[in-house]
């Protein structure tokens, strides 16, 4: 590619807003503030053990979880970056029990972020990819935020996308007309357009999941996952490779770049939760992106644009990626609904 064809983050933009009058500048703005932070958190990702930021923060977050001192780091930083510029009512993130509002000295824009600061975070110690997730919804009440401003459908995101910290650092972003990538030049500080219209292919013969859980699956995700594991000889007369790694991040950039589906399903261990992962700061922006590239994402019953947040930490079980998949083990859960009923 040379210098003179490259398009960078901000003429992509920009173009955009020329052809599709989408992209009022305070988004535009808001967009370019978190792909700089999110080079701030490549950076200091990159650091490693040189940086001192490895190991735990002594800190657990709102989820229970113990964080990393790379969590508390990159949650810093995405506050810290986006808090004066003037675009934003409030944040919410992942690592933090209640909203963010922007500080009264600072000028109050229409739009709320919510983030996951670093995703995967369990891999950060030994070296394997992790990244930042990012969802931008207009605030209904002008620049006035509360925790139920929040609590919007992911169909109202205006943006979504997150980086991946890997052997380069990639920026994948949908603004609602299709899905994008821009890899970091780290020489010139730009995020160059890589991956342009990124699709997922209808058909996959790869899949995602946790498989040490198996024992806890509910019967429609045993019955998918013993059907795919059976290879030539089972009912789906095709050989299907497994893939996991553990940060969801890596896992659906993966499906994005060729294709597949990614399972975090409800278990047994946790009867009265209806999964792990996060609506809000997960599985709604990851769900935009992933249809927005022409792939599915259900709960197992339902769109998970569609669900309706009742609280900022809201969990949920994700499936994810080529779309026919995703409608099979979809419609596995509708059928075993059916026939609990028609037993009962």
């Amino acid at each position: 590619m040379s210098l003179q064809r490259r398009t960078t983050l901000t003429k992509y933009l920009i173009e955009q807003q020329r052809e599709n009058n989408n992209l009022p500048a305070d988004l535009r703005l808001l967009i370019e503030v978190v792909a700089r932070a999110c080079k701030l958190i490549s950076y200091h990702v990159s650091k490693g053990a040189l940086g001192e930021a490895l190991g735990t923060a002594g800190t657990e977050n709102v989820q229970g979880e113990v964080q990393k001192k790379l969590d508390v780091l990159s949650n810093e930083i995405l506050l810290d970056a986006n808090e004066w510029g003037g675009n934003l009512a409030a944040m919410a993130s992942e690592e933090m029990e209640t909203l963010f509002p922007i500080p009264s000295k600072y000028p109050r824009g229409e739009y709320l972020l919510v983030f996951d600061p670093l995703d995967g975070s369990s891999n950060i110690d030994v070296n394997v990819s992790i990244g930042t997730i990012f969802s931008v919804l207009r605030c209904p009440n002008g620049s006035e935020a509360t925790e139920d401003s929040f609590l919007q459908p992911g169909t109202r995101q205006v943006a979504a996308g997150y980086a991946v910290y890997g052997p380069q650092t990639v920026l994948v972003l949908t603004t609602g007309n299709g899905v994008n990538g821009f890899t970091l030049d780290r020489e010139l500080g730009s995020w160059v357009l890589t991956h342009p219209n990124m699709r997922i292919p209808e058909d996959t013969r790869e899949y995602a999941i946790n498989a040490s859980n198996a024992r806890h699956w509910y019967p429609p995700v045993q019955q998918y996952v013993n059907e795919l594991m059976a290879g030539k000889t089972g009912p789906r007369q095709a050989d299907f490779n497994m893939r996991w790694v553990a940060s969801m991040v890596a896992d659906v950039h993966r499906i994005l770049s060729r294709g597949g589906i990614f399972m975090y399903p409800a278990d047994r261990r946790t009867p009265d939760k209806p999964g792990k992962l996060r609506l809000m700061y997960e599985a709604n922006p990851m769900s935009f992106i992933v249809e927005q590239a022409g792939g599915a994402a259900t709960n197992g019953r339902q769109r998970i644009l569609e669900i309706e947040p009742k609280s900022l930490h809201e969990r949920v079980a994700v499936f994810l990626g080529s779309k026919n998949e995703v409608e099979r083990v979809t419609r596995y859960h509708e059928e075993g609904t059916t026939a609990a009923g028609r037993s009962a």
